[in-house]
C-alpha cells in the first residue's frame, strides 16, 4: 500500500482574516546576556601582594616586541610571586598575584613542578619554591667577584661602625642584597642574602640610581611613578635631595624613609665598564643614634672603604665620586 500524500491545511473561506502566528518569547538566554556581563565586569579588587607584583610586570611594550617570549615570562612571574612572607601559594593566590587566567596557572605550576622549581604540597593542595631555583641563582652570586674582593673591607667596617653593611645591586624596580655582614645580634636591620628592597624610598636604592645612566635612571623613575604614583609622589622630594646633594658630599641618606627605625647612608661603587653597578651601605636601628652620628661617625668610613674596593677592582679613577647627573 502506497502511503498517503501529508494533507495540507484548508484554504481559509473567502473574506476570513488570516491571523499572523503569535512570535515565540525571548529566549531567557538573550534577556540574562546584559546581567552576565554586567557581572564578568564587576571583578574583585586586586589585592595588596598582586599590586607587589605590577612591579615583576613586563616592561611598557613587550607585548609588541617579538623576540618577548610571553610564556617564559607568565612561568617567572608565577616564581616571583612567592614571598618570604607568604611562601606557600595555590593556583588561586597565584592567579590573583599575576592577573593570570587560572588555566594559564594551572598549566603553569604543574610545569615548573615537572622541572623542579616548584614543589606541589599533597597536604594543603597548594606550591611552594623548589631547589631548582637556588641552582639558578648560585651560579650568578658565584660568579659576582666583588663579593669575594669586598667581603674583608665590609667586615671592617661593619666591626669599626656597629652598623650592618649591605652590598647590593639593582634589580628593576628593588633593590637586591648579594652579601651582608652583621656586627651584632642586637641590630634588627639584618636582610639575607636575595631580600629586596624598595629602590627610591631606600638610600641604597637611590645610590644605585645616582650612579646609572641618565637615559636609564630617567627609564626607572617613569616605571616607579607609573607602577605606584602615590608612593612615587611620597618618595621623590628625599630623592631629590639626595640627587642635589650628593655631588658635594658623596653619599645618600634615609632617616627613615622606609622603615621609621632604620636610619642608613649608602654610595655607589664604580665598576669597571659592562659590570652590573653596584651599591654599598650602613645601616642602624634609629634608637641607637644621637644627633648627626652616621654623619660625622660613619660617613668618613663608608666612603673610605667604597674607596679601596675600587680600587681592588682596578677601577680608574677611584676615589673620584662625580656621577653624571644630567
Amino acid at each position: 500500500m502506497k502511503p498517503s500524500p501529508p494533507r495540507r491545511p484548508p484554504a481559509p473561506a473567502p473574506g476570513m482574516q488570516t491571523r499572523s502566528p503569535t512570535p515565540a518569547p525571548a529566549a531567557p538566554q538573550a534577556a540574562a546576556r546584559p546581567a552576565a556581563a554586567a557581572a564578568r565586569n564587576r571583578r574583585a579588587p586586586r589585592s595588596a601582594a598582586s599590586a607587589e607584583s605590577a612591579a615583576c610586570q613586563p616592561a611598557a611594550g613587550s607585548a609588541k616586541d617579538r623576540q618577548f617570549a610571553i610564556n617564559l615570562a607568565r612561568g617567572l612571574r608565577v616564581l616571583r610571586a612567592f614571598t618570604p612572607t607568604e611562601p606557600i601559594l595555590g593556583n588561586r593566590e597565584l592567579a590573583d598575584r599575576t592577573g593570570l587566567p587560572k588555566a594559564t596557572i594551572s598549566r603553569l605550576t604543574y610545569t615548573l613542578t615537572q622541572l623542579g622549581y616548584l614543589n606541589h604540597s599533597e597536604k594543603y593542595h597548594r606550591y611552594r619554591l623548589g631547589p631548582g631555583v637556588l641552582t639558578l641563582g648560585y651560579p650568578m652570586l658565584a660568579a659576582l667577584q666583588i663579593r669575594q674582593v669586598a667581603r674583608p673591607y665590609m667586615e671592617t667596617l661593619a666591626r669599626e661602625t656597629r652598623c650592618t653593611v649591605n652590598l647590593g645591586m639593582r634589580d628593576r624596580l628593588q633593590v637586591v642584597y648579594v652579601d651582608t655582614c652583621r656586627p651584632e645580634r642586637d641590630n634588627s636591620a639584618q636582610p639575607d642574602i636575595g631580600s629586596t628592597r624598595p629602590l627610591l624610598a631606600t638610600a641604597l636604592g637611590r645610590a644605585l640610581l645616582i650612579a646609572e645612566s641618565p637615559a636609564e635612571r630617567q627609564a626607572a623613575l617613569n616605571r616607579l611613578r607609573l607602577h605606584d604614583p602615590q608612593r612615587y609622589a611620597q618618595d621623590l622630594p628625599v630623592w631629590q635631595s639626595d640627587l642635589e646633594a650628593f655631588p658635594r658630599r658623596g653619599y645618600t641618606h634615609s632617616r627613615g624613609d622606609w622603615l621609621q627605625e632604620i636610619h642608613a647612608v649608602a654610595a655607589p661603587i664604580r665598576q669597571p665598564p659592562h659590570e652590573q653597578g653596584l651599591a654599598l651601605n650602613c645601616t642602624v636601628v634609629s634608637r641607637r643614634l644621637r644627633a648627626d652620628w652616621l654623619e660625622r661617625n660613619v660617613v668618613p668610613l663608608l666612603l673610605e672603604t667604597v674607596v679601596r674596593i675600587e680600587r681592588a677592582c682596578g677601577v680608574v679613577g677611584a676615589g673620584e665620586r662625580e656621577p653624571d647627573l644630567r
